[in-house]
């Protein structure tokens, strides 16, 4: 059973996903907040599985609350946004979220990208992933982060980040480095580990901060 806190100022946003969540056998709604601030306090209480959280709200905002609770480590963070280029998503991304969703996704893909986060998967697709780095990490492809933070990775794991970053799944970098799933699953889980990451959005973040990979490169 995964446990949700659902936190949005809207009353009756809440009241849909939590009639959509609640549909579900595996999925309960355990708490809900009205701003960051609520948010956080019921995440500390409650240590909720996901919290589903708004980004624009009143008292606190989501991108500092999405920071408050991915710092304390007790419950990952699934963003909420209406537009699919935010610059409140990327922050809140770079802040430890661990997914991005739009709130118009249709009921089965909420459920779905609930289910994901909760098992410790990152559910912000490559493409939308791709857009929010190349609108607002720059244009002129500076360096945002010392690129030294990169030396702790091998050769391969270097070209295994490089291409999470591009946007392919375990199965297509299987292919292209005529690898196992397994042995990718393993090269990404030391990744993270090395570079002291919660998942692969945040190694996405980091192979564009550090020039790794360049804004429209594809």
């Amino acid at each position: 059973m995964a446990r949700v806190l659902l936190v949005d100022d809207q009353e009756l946003m809440r009241m849909g996903f939590r009639m959509v969540l609640e549909s579900q056998d595996d999925l309960e709604v355990v708490g809900e907040a009205g701003n960051g601030e609520e948010a956080v306090e019921l995440a500390r209480s409650l240590r909720p599985d996901v919290v589903l959280m708004d980004v624009r709200m009143p008292v606190v905002d989501g991108v500092e609350a999405t920071r408050r609770i991915a710092a304390e480590g007790s419950s990952k963070v699934l963003v909420m946004t209406t537009f699919d280029l935010d610059e409140y998503a990327l922050a809140a991304l770079r802040g430890g979220a661990s997914g991005f969703l739009l709130k118009d996704t249709p009921p089965d893909g909420l459920v779905t990208a609930v289910r994901s986060v909760a098992s410790g998967d990152a559910v912000v697709s490559p493409s939308v992933t791709r857009r929010l780095l190349d609108r607002f990490l720059g244009g002129d492809g500076g360096e945002l982060r010392d690129p030294g933070v990169l030396d702790v990775l091998t050769e391969r794991e270097r070209e295994v980040l490089v291409l999470v970053a591009k946007g392919l799944s375990n199965a297509e970098l299987a292919s292209r480095l005529f690898l196992s799933e397994a042995t990718i699953k393993t090269h990404v889980g030391r990744i993270l580990s090395k570079l002291d990451i919660r998942d692969r959005v945040q190694a996405v973040v980091i192979a564009y901060e550090t020039g790794l990979v360049r804004p429209g490169e594809r």
